[in-house]
């Protein structure tokens, strides 16, 4: 690991959990130094099939009726303009990435129980998947940890949105770092 690497929070909206049924809808990347200082963004909406979509919510009643509004707009982003093929959206972070970090070294994924995201990058987005390291920092880690050991929780929004959920996550790890004594 390079000592004082970029990190690359990452945050994805599915159709559902599960990698080999479901599909990304939504992605965004916020690129931090270690003071979690924001560097870039990056945002995009992928077009998925609209049949996929549909039954792939009516799977999934309980989590989308809790979360209409955020079940309506990932709708409406699908069936807009902004909406983009899966491969276009991989060029996209690519070029991202390239802006961003070194070719020769592996980039940092962090996030919220971002295990779950790498699963859909890996399925999905090969080579965005080959310019990760193997290590993850992931927030959901400490959040165990802090809730578990101390007691300690954070109150993060249930936004359900990629670009605030990563804003959220970092906000989350800022506050246990808050309780460390070094």
């Amino acid at each position: 690991m390079v000592k004082h690497a970029k990190l690359l929070w990452m945050d994805l909206e599915m159709t559902g959990l599960d990698p080999e049924l479901d599909k990304i809808v939504e992605v965004a990347a916020i690129v931090t130094d270690w003071n979690f200082n924001e560097i870039g963004t990056f945002e995009a909406v992928v077009k998925v099939d609209p049949k996929l979509f549909a039954d792939r919510i009516a799977s999934a009643p309980d989590f989308w009726n809790t979360y209409p509004e955020v079940r309506d707009a990932l709708l409406a982003q699908n069936n807009s303009d902004k909406a983009t093929d899966v491969l276009a959206v991989e060029e996209g972070l690519l070029s991202f990435l390239e802006e961003h970090f070194d070719l020769d070294a592996p980039v940092l994924l962090a996030g919220n129980s971002i295990h779950q995201d790498r699963k859909f990058i890996d399925s999905e987005w090969k080579k965005v998947s080959a310019r990760l390291h193997y290590r993850m920092l992931d927030v959901s880690a400490w959040k165990v940890v802090f809730d578990g050991k101390y007691n300690k929780r954070f109150a993060k929004p249930e936004v359900h949105r990629a670009l605030d959920d990563i804003r959220g996550s970092i906000m989350e790890l800022k506050y246990y770092l808050g309780k460390v004594r070094v």
